[in-house]
């Protein structure tokens, strides 16, 4: 039976470790893939923005050149005005500039001569490109360059300049062909990056137009201007999936990594026949020294327990059947080796354990008409002994006390999270429930790691004693503590020193209160101070003791903040809510809620009242600052 277990768990373990090294190793090459794929976009963008500044620098050049040349040519026709009666000449005079066009305009923008007669009677109205140029007409000091743009006439790709001539007669305006720049820009091309990138016939590179998804460059020409979803290219997972994605290119599942670069998403896609193909021989060594492991691991296992445990466990449970028949007396004592003499022992202890908590419960529950509970357990034993009252003194079903209790980590666990979670400001009192409220007294004695432990119900107790507090200590209009409630808290908290590390003292005092209780009354006035206070319960009650003093006075003491700054916070949160609410006095009276204040910041345990008249002496100079 064990032999044919460990078989089972062993083929289990075997699965579960192949796929844990698939995953890993798909995980590790999907990993290089999207780092191998960023190194290469950040060349991608680097080289971009060289051949960028490259083609910005020979444009400024190209536009200097256009610009000289027109001054020359400028300059010869009009020391030789005769030229512009004819073609050849002016012909001559380009081929010697080594410009493509030259055009003269007359003084109202149109051409009436020029190397090119097919552009005669052209104005700076015939076209976009040529407009350009028409505020030569109010302004004769200009010399205009345009970019390189398609002319009006033809559509060729041209660069112009113009000026006028010094004379004033005529406007001289020259086009060249920008050869240099186009070659230059060609390699800014996608097209032509992703040649030198591609040494893997494996690898597809990909730029696809941010907004419409059209490819706009390829390592394969025949993808060009198609849209990403029309070659399997999923849009939005390009637009989205920054980790990279799997995907089927013209029938080649591929590994696909994207990133924008401008208004261009830049694609890296590999094949996964070349992505994992390290993998089967890895799966394979893997799955054969774990056979061969697990093979040789079961049958020692196996033959050992046969030998050395089986039998042992057999005169254990003959033992055993005897103490659950009830022969408590009973003791085992198998010294075969050091594991089974212990077992002797722990059994001999539990039987014993079991005796004397018989004993502790009928004392315990001998000495009170309370609800008690008990629980016992210890490093030896895996389960709890509880008696009857835990599960209903803790609330719990049975079902789930059950469930704790066979497990003394679990029970443990679900103890210490009532003693972490649910303290009060009581020793050994915590509250188990707010719906409706429970209070349990929960105590642990441990000795060398027997755990006792007590649970008893004290909720009528404690909300008795709660209720005379409120009464006692709580403002009946506010709901916050009066002057006696505040100096409890207070006092409990000095035994804390920490608590004061970042802390600060808050007095407040209502603005306009007499005029209120003058004007409406004092019921409404009433109500005005109810509206302050509520404002005062934006501040958390674990890091606040927030009390009335009397009539319009309050007080507000901010305590144990982790840094000053959180400190600073609550204190930035009173001057926001200083002037923002009104208090609604009736349904068709609201007045604002005004107050002011002065604090005080605590740095260590001192003489309080000194901080005290610091915080009333800064709440005055705020009222009078306030009412300027």
């Amino acid at each position: 039976l064990i032999r044919n277990y460990m078989y089972r768990i062993t083929i289990i373990l075997v699965s579960v470790i192949l796929i844990c090294v698939l995953y890993i190793q798909l995980h590790i090459e999907q990993g290089n893939a999207i780092d191998s794929s960023k190194k290469v976009f950040l060349q991608m963008e680097q080289l971009l923005k060289d051949n960028q500044a490259e083609i910005e620098e020979i444009q400024e050049e190209y536009k200097q050149t256009c610009l000289y040349n027109v001054e020359v040519v400028a300059r010869i026709i009009e020391s030789n005005p005769d030229v512009l009666n004819s073609i050849d000449e002016l012909k001559a005079i380009a081929k010697s500039m080594e410009v493509d066009e030259i055009h003269v305009f007359d003084s109202t923008g149109r051409i009436f001569t020029g190397t090119h007669p097919e552009y005669y009677d052209l104005t700076f109205d015939s076209g976009e490109q040529i407009k350009f140029f028409k505020p030569l007409l109010n302004d004769k000091t200009l010399k205009l360059v345009q970019d390189i743009t398609p002319n009006t006439a033809e559509q060729k790709l041209m660069q112009y300049s113009a000026l006028w001539s010094e004379n004033g007669k005529y406007i001289v305006q020259i086009g060249m062909e920008p050869n240099k720049v186009m070659k230059v820009t060609e390699k800014n091309e996608l097209s032509h990056i992703f040649s030198q990138f591609r040494v893997n016939t494996e690898v597809y590179y990909f730029a696809i137009n941010v907004s419409n998804g059209i490819i706009v460059g390829s390592n394969n020409v025949n993808y060009v201007n198609l849209h990403a979803n029309e070659i399997g290219l999923d849009f939005d997972k390009v637009s989205n999936d920054n980790n990279g994605f799997h995907c089927e290119i013209d029938g080649i599942n591929c590994f696909c990594v994207f990133q924008q670069i401008g208004t261009t998403y830049i694609g890296r896609c590999i094949s996964s026949r070349d992505l994992y193909q390290r993998i089967p021989a890895t799966m394979i060594l893997v799955f054969i020294c774990l056979v061969v492991v697990a093979f040789i691991l079961v049958n020692a296992v196996t033959r050992h327990m046969n030998q050395h445990v089986v039998n042992k466990i057999r005169e254990v449970n003959t033992k055993l059947e005897s103490i659950a028949n009830g022969n408590l007396s009973e003791t085992i004592n198998i010294k075969s080796s050091i594991e089974f003499h212990e077992l002797s022992s722990y059994i001999n202890s539990m039987v014993k354990s079991i005796l004397e908590n018989n004993k502790k419960m009928s004392y315990v529950l001998s000495k009170t008409d309370l609800y008690i509970g008990i629980y016992e357990y210890n490093t030896r034993l895996d389960n709890v002994q509880y008696s009857e009252y835990v599960s209903r003194i803790l609330n719990l079903e049975k079902d789930k006390i059950n469930e704790l209790a066979s497990n003394k980590e679990q029970f443990k666990a679900y103890i210490n999270n009532i003693i972490n979670t649910s303290s009060t400001n009581e020793d050994g009192i915590y509250k188990i429930s707010n719906e409706p409220e429970r209070y349990i007294k929960l105590e642990e004695i441990n000795n060398d790691g027997e755990i006792f432990g007590v649970v008893i119900d004290i909720t009528a107790e404690v909300l008795k004693r709660k209720k005379l507090e409120v009464e006692r200590d709580i403002d009946t209009l506010t709901n916050l503590y009066n002057r006696r409630g505040f100096d409890i808290k207070l006092n409990e908290l000095a035994d804390k020193p920490k608590c004061f590390l970042h802390s600060a003292i808050v007095m407040i005092d209502a603005d306009d209160l007499k005029s209120i209780n003058d004007t409406y009354g004092h019921e409404k006035g009433d109500i005005y101070i109810k509206e302050l206070a509520n404002l005062f319960n934006k501040f958390d009650d674990h890091n606040t003791i927030k009390a009335r003093l009397g009539g319009d006075e309050f007080i507000l003491l901010f305590y144990n903040f982790d840094d000053q700054s959180d400190l600073i916070n609550q204190l930035v949160l009173l001057k926001d809510i200083q002037d923002t609410y009104t208090a609604q006095l009736t349904s068709e009276i609201s007045i604002p809620i005004k107050f002011s204040y002065g604090y005080s910041f605590i740095t260590e345990i001192t003489d309080f009242n000194t901080h005290l008249r610091d915080a009333d002496r800064k709440m005055y100079l705020n009222k009078l600052d306030r009412k300027k």
